[in-house]
């Protein structure tokens, strides 16, 4: 891998393990309405994908989702990112990787920028872009977004992700794709999208990119 002059991440489950605080919120917003039977394993499933899959995918109707997803936001909110934890190495891996840096994200920008600041990455990135009235993840929106808003072409970028939707949406897009194995995703779910790069810990990604000996 020849350095990349725009590489875009994607934040749960690649630069921050966040499960505990997306699964408890969950959990807690369908508790309350009468879903107090799911695992939290089955729940990691979703992570990276919208939340209208989960609800729908539970049963609730068209007429539950937004109200849904307004009380998810509002209890995850609430807990602070209090057992989110930025993954081992990331930190050292954005310090060092170079190239210009961008989210692409499920998450919202306003969401993103703050959980971002909050754990001292903010600084690292020359934009933050979530999932603002666009279509989530496998669609390619989010990451043409960044791509616009950092005046770069398809050709200049490395996707880095941990779940097919990344891989897939990567693809959609015209990027290259570098899939991430310490996240959540299935790993034969992101190998039918033939990523172009795989790797097992951060360093990697700057040994890849010629940024360590």
């Amino acid at each position: 891998m020849t350095p990349f002059p725009v590489y875009l991440f994607d934040v749960d489950g690649t630069l921050m393990d966040s499960a505990p605080d997306i699964c408890a919120a969950q959990l807690a917003v369908l508790a309350a309405n009468g879903r107090d039977n799911v695992s939290e394993e089955f729940l990691r499933r979703y992570i990276g994908r919208h939340l209208t899959d989960l609800f729908q995918d539970l049963g609730f109707g068209n007429e539950a989702m937004e109200p849904l997803i307004q009380s998810y936001r509002t209890t995850y909110w609430a807990r602070k990112h209090a057992a989110t934890r930025v993954f081992s190495g990331v930190a050292e891996m954005l310090d060092s990787l170079g190239g210009r840096k961008s989210t692409a994200t499920i998450k919202t920008t306003q969401t993103t920028r703050g959980v971002l600041e909050q754990f001292g990455l903010l600084q690292h990135f020359d934009h933050v872009q979530g999932t603002d009235g666009f279509p989530a993840k496998p669609e390619p929106d989010v990451i043409l977004a960044s791509l616009r808003a950092l005046g770069a072409s398809p050709e200049q970028c490395l996707m880095v992700g941990d779940a097919a939707s990344d891989m897939e949406a990567g693809r959609r897009a015209g990027v290259k794709t570098c899939a991430v194995r310490w996240g959540y995703g299935n790993h034969e779910e992101m190998a039918r999208w033939e990523p172009d790069y795989w790797i097992d810990e951060p360093r990697q990604l700057l040994l890849q990119a010629g940024k360590l000996a």
